[in-house]
């Protein structure tokens, strides 16, 4: 029998804490505040814990934001602040305004009275304007946006004689913005990355243009946590005036902190110093930052100042107390390393704050038991984490499906059909999202989806066709194919800049309107005229006869050439090839995907009616639609069901990502992969292509190193509803030939011609071995292969899946081919070859142009 001891006998506190999901922390989770039921023993230890630094590793789906409210309710319930004492920082406004909703119902107004609940920016916005004079301004200063800034910038390279051409403006925004999302005032820039820009000038053009700031009472986003710091390293009597004031500091999506941000927690988590000499706190040194040499190579994590070029050693006079500050955050996660993201940040929590707790949130409320396993398994293959396994108490659900498709046409055409038979089954689409590691890829599926009838929208950005650049080429191609489309001429009449501003366009309606013709015949009319100046005369004259000569061109060149042409001689192309912002590569993959869309359609013509139907459905916010996005937008989202297309080595991973970061670009991709793996709740799909266009040519491609590191146990090979994943007739796929209705008519095009003969050959859907079934056995993901590549005869027996080097494949055939070796044969995508290996019924070939490649034989014909 167990009895209360009195409070007075009690002699010492014991330093046992129950288990957590024992019997003990059950029954102590059924007392206490209301707000505290429906916690996990995990989230009610994060939530309880008020006297130490506290960490809180939360997974994907295990219920953060709540462990978050509720520690803040917990705070206020229990006395230990007031609203105004707690600092609690997200990352979007959006975050904060859920927070202060969810704040309201658990404790009715409290949360009125929480001034420091907000962003990074909000808040360190509000601490300026209160210290403004210390920083050179006024209080009523205003914040840049982007165009602003690069505005600004601009005047500063004219006033310097810097070619805005060659050293663009928005280029040297980038990087003043990354130097302040790191810390660094214009005297702490390596010169060697000052060097980058303008010949060395970037250091100084950085220094006039916070000059200029300050004269026009001006500060952009950077500057509302780097003048902070600043102030708080100047000025210790008001960094202590803060320190004094927030009793708590809570943090959401640490591992997405930056190194400004990371600097102004540290300065602000510090206890007030007692003594009237500063307390040195890690920060930034004052002086001119050099190059670092050997220690910066050696550097493995962390901002210990030994490692981290630029920071100051963690000495202090004394050594400082920490303050109760909680960050929530998911290490596996961190995918936005690209705009300043620092995964240290959470990996050193420990270092940073002695004596903290770190509270791993493992159980998720989101996804069934073989997509965590999935995402787990893949995501172990990560060194730099601290570790955690995702857990569910749902039922398994349905395996991680991998399906390969022959290209990314086929592929985008059974990911259609499967969410066809997903609604026949009366779910919704607002439940199907298709996850793409690259804008560019989502073209395919927009036209399929057109096709198809299906609403769908995009989400983190605008539709393909309503991008900057591709209005800008369609414009281009509207003109050509109508003359008098006036809204396309004048979109393009100065894109790139031919020194035809406003005014002249002006001139141009005017005349327009006059005669009652389209703007272009006016702009051929003007420029046989003295109204325009001669430089301006000169450009419009020589559009209007690249115009003319496009138009003559039509009629005796593909309509895809002629868009390349017309993209390149106008500048267009050249225009983004100078440009150095972040996103100019992929606004030149768009164009290159454009072209490449149009060899579909049988002329221009064809292909502007269908971008007409894709531009004109526009359905509403709260329509039952797919939602189509990259990777990096599906952060914090979920659906039952979830496309991953596009699992290819040098597509996903991103080739780019590998060159430019290593071993730490692989991680931050493979943590993409987990986070889209995360956002499924039921269903979880994966796709490769065995052919996909890149950088506008066909290239064989094989399947992402991630297939390779999913559990077999929770995942299950399919097969392709958009056709076999090796493109031909081979036994255990359907060809997209094979049914003549899905065309709506008889094609006599020859390849559609091949591909029947091919057919009637193999003697339909049925190989020579019988195999016409895609069964399936228990998958194995074998990393290696003792007897290397074996694409012999199959026998009757079902078999699992071969691998090639470690990569998973689709099964084969046993059909045998009738070509022999040295046949020339040709293809219609890589053109003329010969025949040098024969493997069942794939070929290998040596293209003239294209090189060696596999191919199935009924994709190719004798020459």
């Amino acid at each position: 029998m167990i009895r209360m001891t009195e409070p007075s006998k009690i002699t010492s506190v014991p330093d046992h804490q129950p288990a957590a999901g024992g019997i003990a922390a059950r029954a102590r989770a059924s007392v206490g505040p209301k707000y505290l039921s429906g916690l996990n023993p995990e989230q009610r230890e994060a939530v309880e814990t008020l006297d130490r630094p506290v960490l809180v590793l939360a997974g994907a789906g295990t219920g953060k934001t709540r462990v978050l409210t509720t520690r803040i309710a917990h705070i206020l319930s229990q006395g230990r602040a007031r609203p105004a004492e707690i600092l609690s920082v997200t990352f979007t406004n959006k975050a904060a305004r859920e927070m202060k909703h969810r704040l309201g119902q658990m404790l009715g107004h409290a949360v009125e009275g929480m001034p420091w609940l907000g962003t990074f920016h909000s808040i360190g916005g509000r601490i300026l304007r209160t210290h403004a004079e210390l920083a050179q301004l006024k209080s009523n200063f205003t914040v840049l946006d982007v165009d602003d800034q690069v505005r600004l910038l601009k005047q500063l390279l004219q006033a310097d004689n810097i070619d805005d051409k060659r050293w663009p403006a928005r280029m040297l925004a980038g990087l003043i913005d990354g130097w302040k999302n790191r810390g660094l005032t214009p005297s702490q820039v390596p010169s060697g990355e000052a060097a980058v820009f303008a010949n060395g000038k970037g250091g100084k053009l950085y220094a006039s243009y916070q000059e200029r700031l300050k004269i026009l009472n001006a500060a952009d986003f950077g500057d509302l946590l780097l003048e902070n710091i600043r102030i708080f390293r100047e000025h210790p009597d008001i960094l202590r005036q803060y320190q004094q004031r927030f009793k708590y500091i809570l943090v959401d999506e640490y591992q997405d902190t930056n190194v400004a941000q990371y600097l102004w927690l540290r300065l602000l988590s510090q206890a007030p110093a007692k003594q009237t000499t500063p307390t040195v706190i890690p920060g930034r040194l004052e002086e001119p930052n050099p190059e670092s040499s050997s220690e910066s190579e050696d550097r493995d994590s962390g901002f210990d100042a030994a490692h981290r070029p630029g920071m100051t050693e963690h000495v202090a006079v004394a050594t400082p107390h920490v303050k109760n500050i909680c960050c929530v955050g998911d290490d596996d996660q961190s995918i936005y390393g690209w705009r300043g993201a620092e995964v240290d940040n959470i990996l050193r929590f420990d270092h940073d704050f002695p004596g903290a707790k770190v509270i791993r949130l493992e159980r998720n409320y989101r996804s069934t038991g073989h997509i965590l396993a999935a995402a787990s398994h893949l995501i172990a293959h990560n060194e730099g984490r601290l570790g955690k396994t995702l857990r569910t108490e749902d039922q398994d659900g349905e395996k991680v499906t991998v399906t390969g498709s022959w290209d990314s046409e086929e592929e985008a055409r059974g990911i259609g059909e499967e969410i066809e038979q997903i609604q026949r089954q009366g779910e919704k689409l607002n439940e199907i999202a298709i996850l793409v590691r690259a804008s560019y890829q989502m073209r395919e599926f927009e036209d399929r989806f057109v096709t198809l009838g299906l609403p769908y929208r995009v989400i983190g950005g605008p539709r393909f066709y309503e991008r900057a650049e591709i209005r800008d080429a369609l414009a281009y191609l509207r003109v050509i194919n109508s003359p008098a489309d006036d809204l396309a001429f004048e979109r393009i009449v100065n894109t790139p800049k031919r020194g035809l501003g406003d005014a002249t366009v002006q001139m141009l309606h005017d005349h327009a309107r006059k005669r009652r013709i389209p703007l272009f015949e006016a702009a051929r009319a003007v420029v046989e005229t003295d109204e325009l100046k001669p430089k301006a005369r000169g450009s419009l004259r020589d559009l209007v006869a690249q115009f003319d000569r496009w138009r003559a061109q039509r009629e005796v060149t593909a309509h895809t050439d002629l868009a390349q042409i017309v993209l390149d001689e106008s500048g267009y192309t050249e225009m983004w090839q100078k440009d150095r912002s972040a996103d100019a590569a992929g606004r030149l993959e768009n164009l290159k995907e454009l072209v490449r869309s149009m060899e579909e359609f049988e002329n221009l013509q064809g292909f502007l009616e269908h971008i007409s139907l894709v531009m004109d459905r526009d359905g509403g916010a709260e329509e039952d639609a797919v939602s189509l996005m990259t990777l990096h937008s599906a952060k914090g989202l979920e659906f039952d069901n979830v496309f991953l297309p596009g699992w290819e080595e040098g597509l996903f991973p991103s080739q780019r990502t590998l060159d430019e970061q290593g071993r730490a670009g692989l991680e931050e991709e493979r943590r993409l992969g987990h986070v889209g793996l995360t956002r499924a709740r039921r269903r979880a799909m994966i796709y490769f292509a065995t052919n996909r266009r890149i950088h506008g040519t066909w290239t064989t491609t094989i399947p992402s190193r991630f297939l390779d590191e999913l559990p077999a146990a929770n995942v299950e090979i399919t097969e392709s509803k958009g056709g076999s994943a090796w493109g031909g007739t081979g036994g255990y796929g359907a060809s997209r030939f094979d049914d003549m209705e899905a065309f709506g008519s008889s094609y006599t095009t020859p390849g559609w011609q091949r591909a029947q003969a091919n057919r009637n050959r193999g003697g339909g859907r049925t190989g020579a071995g019988g195999h016409g079934s895609f069964e399936e056995e228990a998958a194995t993901f074998s990393s290696s292969s003792s007897s290397g590549p074996d694409f012999g005869s199959f026998s009757s027996r079902r078999r699992g899946p071969l691998t090639i080097e470690g990569e998973l494949v689709a099964k084969s055939t046993g059909t045998t081919s009738e070509f022999s070796l040295s046949d020339r044969v040709f293809h219609q995508k890589f053109g003329y070859g010969r025949v040098t290996k024969i493997d069942g019924n794939k070929l290998t070939i040596a293209f003239d142009k294209a090189g060696e490649k596999k191919v199935v034989d009924s994709f190719v014909q004798r020459a």
